[in-house]
């Protein structure tokens, strides 16, 4: 694994656990009513997609479990297409999806430096 490669990934697992984090004691009605919840996870999601976008082809390829392209897809439709972002997926990306990637990351991100 590349340096970079290993800064992407920390960056990419660090706002999934923002993410859980912020979730953990809220429901789906709780994210519906709240804006700025909206916009926190989505704009995290957003950083996850970017930091997925420039980890290595090989690392990519090596790895086919993580849903790389979902994530950059989702990264770009937020970026590109702000007004046609749709709450459920944001919700079930959230909910759903990021725990799973936060197990899959936790086995490949290496120890930072400051552990």
């Amino acid at each position: 694994m590349s340096k970079d490669d290993a800064v992407y990934l920390r960056h990419m697992l660090e706002h999934a656990c923002k993410v859980r984090e912020l979730l953990s004691s809220a429901d789906r009605a709780a994210f519906d009513a709240d804006e700025t919840l909206r916009v926190t996870v989505t704009h995290w999601l957003q950083v996850i997609g970017e930091a997925a976008q420039h980890v290595s082809e090989s690392f990519q390829l090596a790895h086919v479990e993580i849903p790389w392209r979902a994530m950059v897809g989702m990264r770009n439709r937020i970026v590109h297409d702000y007004l046609g972002i749709d709450d459920e997926i944001v919700w079930q990306t959230a909910a759903f999806r990021i725990p799973e990637l936060i197990a899959q990351l936790e086995e490949l991100v290496p120890p930072s430096e400051a552990d």
